[in-house]
């Protein structure tokens, strides 16, 4: 997956201001088969008070340090909400679809909607890796010590984990792609197949994937004089009634609700 380190994609309510900061990096060459990126949020609330971000995750894996609650967060089948109080940062590895498999040794479903501490995955523990996160502060020290942690316990390299990428980049940029037959035709395997590779490598069926991509394009798209029955129709919908119903489970929201919250360009 190519990702635009620049543009975040599955943004639903999005914090702004100087008391926040999202930053993202990409990995060194030699780590780039398994991570995607790595991110770094910072924020002070201590004036603004308490604020939610929310977001659709991506298809990933998350290894995610924050102070006493550090985890690996399997993929989010739904959407995903953060409170933010008080001073803080937090620091994580965003891993590729399917690429953490090799780390796990496990399907990835039996981490869906699940977190799981390092000690399960790495077989140390996770406070002094914790420790030695948050006595570092710029971005590049962070990036560095994430690359030597993963370098040093790097799996071989899995060529099925390069195909699932090469399939859900497909979804990700081919808005024609909106039924898991499209998938099947496109991956060349059975459609019981490439579920079974899915669940295992990613954590989430093919559906779900098409699904999830769809709907970051739905957001993208929105303005305050979107014409939804068009747009339904484009995206592979029957009629507007089921667009919205999967449009307010996903986000919270109906698109109407949501398209008056976006701020005036």
């Amino acid at each position: 997956m190519k990702t635009d380190l620049n543009k975040p994609r599955g943004i639903i309510k999005s914090i702004t201001g100087e008391n926040w900061s999202l930053t993202r990096s990409a990995p060194s060459q030699d780590l780039s088969f398994f991570v995607e990126h790595y991110w770094s949020v910072r924020w002070d609330m201590r004036e603004a008070g308490p604020m939610v971000q929310e977001n659709l995750p991506h298809p990933s894996v998350h290894l995610v340090f924050e102070k006493e609650n550090t985890k690996i967060f399997g993929v989010v089948s739904g959407r995903f909400s953060q409170r933010l109080e008080g001073e803080g940062r937090v620091f994580g590895i965003k891993f590729k679809p399917g690429a953490f498999y090799p780390f796990y040794k496990r399907s990835l479903s039996e981490i869906t909607d699940k977190t799981i501490r390092i000690e399960q995955v790495f077989g140390i523990p996770t406070e002094p890796l914790e420790r030695e996160v948050f006595e570092l502060d710029s971005e590049s020290d962070l990036v560095q010590f994430a690359e030597n942690f993963l370098y040093e316990r790097l799996p071989e390299e899995d060529e099925t984990i390069s195909w699932v990428n090469e399939l859900t980049e497909k979804v990700s940029n081919d808005r024609s792609i909106l039924k898991v037959e499209d998938m099947v035709r496109l991956s060349g395997m059975n459609k019981r197949s490439l579920q079974r590779i899915f669940n295992q490598y990613v954590g989430v069926g093919p559906k779900w994937v098409i699904n999830r991509y769809r709907m970051f394009e739905i957001l993208d798209r929105i303005t305050k004089d979107t014409d939804w029955v068009e747009l339904a129709l484009e995206l592979g919908y029957f009629d507007q009634a089921h667009f919205i119903k999967d449009f307010k489970r996903m986000v919270g929201k109906s698109p109407e609700e949501y398209s008056k919250s976006i701020p005036e360009a």
